[in-house]
């Protein structure tokens, strides 16, 4: 939990890999290559829910793969590179691609900024869950993007966020990122949601997501799901704001989803102070999975996406030719 949010996730791992390629003086691409593998699969185990680690990681791993002293020759017919000349070069490509992956989630984020804000009307309160800004990916951030854009097209009147229990991202994160960038908000307790749904105007529910199903099943942080069947009674717009690279066509629902489940001591501690009595059995499933039915809309960095969601994302990566 140092590093968290998908996409930063993404962006970290894929450092993490350039990083590696200049751990050791390697004697040989090779060796160096075995040694990426290696990297390679211990970054993987770190966060099992969210597919932007995996979507990077197999982006720097074609970028080393593909190396001409390892793929057998170097280019145009030349004769394969050699000795610590391939190496530092390997190291070069992994460090240029991690570099263009943050620059590329930087740009995706103001791409979904701009989407999302169309969405909204004027003098719009809109509630948020966990973190998604600029503390979760390379740029503005995901759901917390269309808020700073909206914020900006005047259209916000007041943002509301939950705490996000057990972890408290609401708290500690979003309202700081709020406060930084003087847009008006609320922090509520998780419990909160349904009371000011039925007795204030709220406009929206936006929140990120760190997979998304190819059926449109959406996981997000513990806690989105229920505020999704809220906003469904309270005939609230629910809207996931993600960049394609979060997106795992593999996945054929929800169901398929790996939930990671974090240790029960960030439930029954807070900040090292027992809120519990001893010995306290507790779960913390770090996510959730909210149906496609109840997501009104998509907004990605390639536009905005509703249902039917298995049509709407076959044409979206069959038109775009986007590479998960």
């Amino acid at each position: 939990m140092v590093v968290r949010g998908a996409p930063a996730i993404g962006c970290v791992a894929a450092y993490g890999l350039a990083l590696a390629a200049r751990e050791k003086k390697f004697k040989s691409v090779k060796e160096q290559q075995l040694y990426l593998d290696r990297a390679f699969d211990g970054l993987l185990q770190a966060r099992p829910t969210a597919v932007n680690l995996r979507w990077a990681l197999e982006r720097m791993r074609l970028c080393y793969a593909s190396s001409p002293a390892v793929s057998g020759g170097g280019s145009m017919g030349s004769p394969p590179m050699a000795g610590g000349n391939d190496v530092l070069k390997t190291a070069q490509r992994l460090e240029q691609e991690a570099i263009k992956i943050e620059e590329e989630d930087r740009a995706s984020n103001s791409r979904i900024g701009q989407s999302g804000a169309a969405l909204l009307p004027l003098d719009a309160v809109v509630l948020t869950h966990c973190n998604t800004g600029s503390l979760a990916t390379a740029g503005l951030g995901t759901a917390f993007g269309v808020l700073w854009t909206a914020h900006r097209n005047h259209q916000i009147r007041k943002v509301i966020a939950c705490e996000t229990r057990p972890y408290l991202q609401g708290a500690r994160l979003t309202a700081w990122e709020l406060q930084q960038e003087k847009i008006p908000f609320e922090l509520i307790t998780d419990s909160m949601a349904a009371h000011f749904m039925k007795t204030e105007k709220i406009d929206a529910v936006i929140v990120g997501a760190d997979r998304i199903a190819s059926n449109g099943d959406t996981a997000n942080k513990i806690g989105t799901y229920s505020l999704a069947v809220l906003a469904a009674h309270h005939e609230i717009p629910f809207y996931v704001a993600a960049p394609v690279s979060t997106f795992d066509l593999s996945m054929a629902t929800g169901r398929d989803i790996p939930i990671e489940e974090r240790s029960a001591d960030e439930v029954t501690l807070v900040r090292g102070q027992s809120i519990a009595p001893k010995n306290t059995l507790a779960r913390h499933p770090a996510f959730d999975v909210t149906p496609a039915e109840l997501i009104a809309a998509i907004i990605t960095d390639r536009g905005i996406i509703k249902p039917p969601y298995s049509i709407a994302l076959r044409d979206l990566f069959e038109s775009r030719s986007v590479l998960i």
